[in-house]
């Protein structure tokens, strides 16, 4: 086993970020509601025990699968989204927003016996006080999987890569990834899988998979202490489902990355200030299915993707990086 040290020579990023442009990703998964109400406090509620919170600025982002091509738009890519919505007012208010980022909405099924998933979070100034999700976790109906499938299908013709965002809302299932994984496959399409814990074993034989640190010690079956341990989990992980890589992402202590060669790389965080981490997952696997279709190697693909994640969780609440702000992170990296 080979365990690189953070210090790694010059790597051509701008070169790579120039590619961006020209790359398509499909992204398939759970597409979410990011709704924040912002206040501040001065006083406790004479009814309970509880702030109230005066309420200044509302405003709703894309979250989930959404939140993945909105990073993916941002940083240049070219995107198309598959997933499913609810029939009701949030669900018209999410296809007008992926409009405006110049993403077709076509890809998003309506089911109308489901709510479109949101999460609203309310905030006091410095405090996040209480979330409330609304949302519909049962797996989609096989009439719905079906015309994923088709949407899927039809799409993976014309992209670099596909984005699997799995947030245990439904839509990524056993029967789904059965048919869509082998024709990205043998169509020879990077697949990055952002994961969630109860279905890794759906994900083998995938190009990169993107859990964060209690996600790998919860697929590992034990609790990680150590270096040692992130070491052992992350390339059980790699052998155990076949994949080319694990991108383990550590919060503070940055990403550790797991190749099938057996190669480890410790990647530390870059973040100057950490506002928020909501989404930063979603912005990992953006950049990294960009940089990887650009040709980039492992090692360097989880670099962009570091510095990406850096950027945005320096700002408050779902956030997305531009291109010009990666190629900043990245200047200061090479100075």
């Amino acid at each position: 086993m080979r365990i690189s040290e953070p210090h790694h020579p010059p790597f051509a990023f701008h070169e790579l970020l120039d590619r961006f442009p020209r790359r398509k990703i499909l992204v398939v998964g759970d597409i979410m509601v990011d709704e924040y109400i912002w206040g501040g406090v001065s006083r406790i509620s004479p009814e309970a025990p509880v702030p109230i919170v005066e309420v200044e600025h509302e405003y709703v982002r894309l979250g989930g699968a959404a939140n993945v091509v909105a990073n993916v738009r941002a940083l240049g890519g070219q995107a198309d989204l598959v997933g499913v919505v609810g029939g009701d007012g949030m669900a018209e208010r999410l296809i007008h927003e992926i409009e405006q980022i110049g993403v077709k909405s076509d890809g998003m099924v309506v089911d109308r016996s489901r709510k479109t998933t949101r999460k609203t979070r309310v905030v006091a100034g410095p405090q996040h006080v209480v979330r409330f999700d609304r949302e519909s976790t049962d797996d989609v109906g096989d009439e719905i999987r079906g015309r994923i499938e088709e949407l899927v299908r039809d799409r993976l013709a014309s992209v670099d890569a596909l984005i699997i965002s799995d947030y245990g809302k439904g839509v990524i299932g056993g029967r789904l990834l059965q048919e869509i994984l082998p024709l990205a496959r043998a169509r020879g399409v990077v697949v990055v899988v952002d994961p969630k814990v109860n279905h890794f074993d759906m994900y083998r034989n995938v190009s990169v998979l993107t859990p964060n640190h209690w996600e790998a010690a919860t697929a590992w079956g034990r609790p990680i202490r150590s270096e040692a341990e992130v070491v052992e989990a992350g390339r059980h992980l790699v052998n155990i489902l076949r994949v080319q890589a694990v991108l383990v992402t550590r919060g503070e202590k940055g990403m550790s990355l797991f190749e099938a060669d057996g190669r480890v790389s410790h990647i530390p965080a870059v973040a100057k200030e950490v506002y928020d981490v909501t989404g930063a997952g979603d912005t990992v696997v953006g950049a990294m299915a960009l940089a990887l279709c650009s040709k980039a190697t492992m090692v360097e693909a989880a670099h962009i993707a570091n510095h990406a994640a850096g950027v945005v969780v320096g700002k408050r609440g779902t956030a997305t990086v531009s291109s010009a702000e990666l190629q900043r992170a990245l200047a200061q990296k090479e100075e």
